[in-house]
């Protein structure tokens, strides 16, 4: 049995099933015998000939690909750890890696910068197994288009073209018992973006195709970056609140980077009623974000336990106190003054990991949790899962960071202004170079 293998370009306007996103696309279509010359579904073509083309295979099936017409480089920029301990980048060029078995190559346009970023180039965060290394490419939350595809992808559902996105855990196991349980966000085996993987400052990474995050076509990429690390994580962490619409929380860090994607999810997607407690610079983004109430914490006493504090948050809730409290700062003065705001069974969320030396939460006396029943929990990141409905509520208006664009170049000062605690909402690196 003979037939043919043929490729045209298809045009949105002509048939936009076959060209997603308003890219055009080269159609390929065969017929006929037994040989499976590509090595099934999903290969990758980068084509320069005439179309339409016609060439003869024989094979057993009809079937139709989509193709991205676009050069790959050898080569691209990157940004690194030149002096791990500091804060301080470098601009380099590397190889543009090539997808392995289970893995897509993504030309990311836009990475957000996060404080973890900070804490992994300082080698703050005491956490962490081992310090890390020059030459070390940063960044968690990146975003781009797919455009080529390993071998092994054809389950994943993905193509060329699509727009997906790298988080703080760019690979879990799927095997271990948190996986098997549903939270793959603290996945025993997990890599860390930026950290034991190659990250996200750089125009050109891998992915594995059943891990990355699917970004909708209508949300802009540079507002879906900060969302992957900072939207995904605050979202998590008010499931795991447990505040029902109508209770009280506390925002903690609420003008941060992650403070104000959880005042505006906490507000607007969850029908919560938000205190933010922040430095009174901040105080404009955390209204504009939705808090019903702007407290600025340099107005109260350091020295109290936050007694002067928590009256005053009395006095907002009722006379009891807040039902929630999440503290997005990585402040450990920020955890003891939240604690005694929370009413009889409030929840506590941990969010941000402060850097140096770890320390307790100074106002957790087994008396006072007793007495109110309060609870301490932890929230890390988030799941695969949790981040695409956080894309969701991104896509539908609900969620939108609070950010600035700055080019690659720009990265240490960034990191300069982050580490001054300048930095209002989020800053993302525009990658295209």
């Amino acid at each position: 049995m003979h037939n043919a293998l043929s490729l045209r370009i298809i045009h949105p306007s002509e048939a936009p099933r076959f060209a997603p996103g308003g890219v055009p696309h080269i159609l390929l279509t065969w017929r006929g015998g037994y040989i499976d010359p590509f090595n099934s579904l999903g290969c990758f073509f980068h084509l320069h000939l005439p179309c339409p083309l016609r060439l003869t295979f024989p094979y057993p099936y009809l079937h139709h690909f989509n193709f991205t017409m676009a050069d790959i480089p050898k080569t691209q920029k990157a940004a690194v750890y030149d002096q791990p301990g500091t804060v301080s980048t470098k601009i380099v060029d590397l190889e543009v890696p090539d997808p392995g078995a289970g893995e897509v190559l993504i030309n990311l346009t836009h990475s957000g910068v996060c404080h973890s970023d900070l804490g992994i180039m300082t080698n703050t965060w005491s956490l962490l197994p081992f310090p890390t290394q020059p030459g070390q490419v940063g960044g968690h939350e990146g975003v781009g288009k797919v455009v080529k595809l390993g071998a092994d992808t054809d389950a994943s559902g993905l193509k060329i073209g699509d727009k997906v996105g790298i988080k703080w855990i760019s690979s879990v196991c799927g095997n271990c018992q948190p996986c098997q349980a549903g939270a793959d966000g603290i996945c025993f085996n997990q890599k860390v973006s930026g950290y034991y993987t190659p990250g996200t400052f750089q125009q050109y990474t891998l992915g594995p195709a059943s891990y990355v995050t699917p970004i909708p076509e209508s949300l802009d990429s540079a507002e879906a970056a900060p969302l992957l690390c900072a939207g995904v994580t605050v979202y998590s962490a008010l499931k795991r609140s447990h505040a029902r619409p109508g209770q009280w929380v506390i925002i903690s860090g609420a003008g941060g980077g992650l403070g104000h994607l959880a005042v505006q999810l906490a507000s607007r997607g969850m029908g919560l009623r938000v205190i933010g407690i922040d430095h009174g610079s901040k105080e404009g983004l955390v209204k504009e974000s939705g808090a019903e109430h702007f407290i600025d914490i340099t107005q109260f006493p350091k020295d109290d336990q936050a007694a002067a504090l928590a009256k005053h948050v009395q006095s907002l809730t009722d006379g009891l106190g807040a039902h929630a409290a999440v503290v997005c700062t990585a402040a450990n003065a920020a955890y003891a003054q939240a604690l005694p705001l929370l009413r009889f069974n409030g929840t506590l969320v941990c969010v941000g990991i402060p850097e140096n030396e770890p320390q307790a939460i100074g106002t957790a006396f087994p008396s006072v949790m007793i007495g109110k029943q309060i609870t301490i929990t932890g929230s890390a990141v988030g799941t695969r899962a949790e981040a695409i409905e956080t894309m969701e509520f991104a896509a539908r208006g609900i969620l939108k960071a609070h950010y600035r664009v700055e080019k690659m170049e720009a990265l240490t000062e960034v990191f300069k202004e982050m580490h001054e605690g300048r930095v209002q909402g989020r800053v993302v690196l525009d990658l295209s170079g």
